[in-house]
């Protein structure tokens, strides 16, 4: 029987209840990996004029309904639109070290750059979108993000300690651009996808990139601002995280995230997550990449089938998926066996029940 997507399920993971399937759901896959995949060149298509990026998006949500997913993974990042962006890769610093740069700097231009990119990206995804997807996503890079790119993660220590009055500004300088460029995208394209998110990297193995104090003081309300501003739309909000983020986690939640995606089995077991957390938000993914690199195609199949009957019964609201992404370099037999497996899964849940619900 052909797939038949339904958003809802997705929708149901998010708000922390019991979807009828369980879903797929990936925050990001390499349009390399879909080539491969589906044996069509696609991919540069979306740098292209407006046919090229319809032809992206055609192929870019058949592959999502393909591989059985209910809803299509799409955002477009705020840093490619600043000046001279780049330094949230490390090596230099940023655009601003002095209020003479943060008062030059061209804040109101930003929105400008970018929907010169997202506009024609967003109208030809909605455009594609099958009979039963919607899209999830939205607007890319959270707060810490952006400050990573505007300063440099190295000379955000010294910008505090030297210009401490500086350093507040810019933090709430992100917050007013991200919630002009959220608050225009909600209107606009809101009703096109079903759970908003944003990623923001507070995390690596052992702690936080920053600390505790500089993200209440500092990151948390101008997530608040963002998260509220979904919930008006009436949308579910999905927090992407990676890292050893536990000393945050509460306060996170209280500002009003509804599911947690990333997940690092060298950080914590993902049954610690849900075991802490998860009588208050959803939880996506549970598959380490590491996993998906370094393991045969049958041995993920079988141990994808062990996790995912096991998260799917300690979780309410749960969708499966790698901990954080499918890059290119990840064998593609090593991805087609996850999602294979979530496919037996399916089918063993709705051997168990009466009716349709389940196709």
């Amino acid at each position: 029987m052909e797939f038949r997507p339904d958003y809802r399920h997705l929708v149901a993971a998010a708000q922390n209840k019991k979807p009828a399937r369980l879903p797929l759901y990936e925050h990001i896959i390499s349009p390399k990996i879909m080539e491969k995949i589906l044996g069509l060149t696609f991919a540069d298509s979306l740098e292209g004029d407006k046919i090229d990026v319809d032809y992206f998006f055609e192929n870019y949500c058949r592959f999502f309904k393909e591989m059985t997913y209910d809803t299509v993974s799409f955002e477009v990042c705020i840093i490619p639109s600043l000046p001279n962006w780049g330094a949230i890769m490390g090596g230099r610093p940023g655009p601003i070290q002095s209020r003479k740069d943060f008062d030059a700097f061209p804040w109101d231009d930003i929105p400008r750059r970018f929907w010169d990119t997202a506009e024609r990206q967003f109208a030809a995804l909605v455009k594609k979108l099958p009979a039963g997807m919607k899209a999830v996503g939205g607007v890319g890079n959270g707060v810490f993000e952006i400050s990573e790119d505007l300063v440099g993660f190295e000379y955000l220590p010294f910008m505090q300690a030297d210009e401490p009055a500086l350093f507040e500004e810019i933090y709430a300088r992100i917050g007013d651009l991200m919630y002009n460029i959220w608050n225009r995208f909600l209107k606009k394209y809101g009703q096109y996808f079903c759970v908003c998110r944003f990623g923001d990297d507070l995390g690596f193995k052992t702690g936080l990139l920053t600390s505790p104090t500089v993200f209440r003081k500092h990151i948390a309300s101008q997530y608040g601002r963002i998260i509220k501003l979904v919930h008006d739309a009436g949308l579910p909000f999905l927090w992407h995280s990676c890292g050893n983020i536990f000393d945050v986690m509460d306060e996170v939640i209280a500002l009003g995230i509804d599911a947690k995606h990333s997940n690092e089995d060298a950080v914590a077991p993902f049954e610690t997550w849900i075991s802490r957390y998860g009588g208050h938000i959803g939880f996506f993914g549970g598959i380490d990449v590491d996993i998906l690199c370094r393991n045969s195609p049958d041995e993920i199949y079988e141990i994808v089938l062990e996790r995912g009957r096991h998260y799917r019964t300690l979780a309410q609201g749960y969708a499966l998926g790698s901990g954080n992404s499918i890059p290119d370099y990840i064998p593609v037999e090593g991805y087609l066996s996850m999602v294979k497996a979530v496919q037996k899964i399916r089918g063993e849940e709705k051997r168990n029940i009466n009716g349709d619900k389940y196709e």
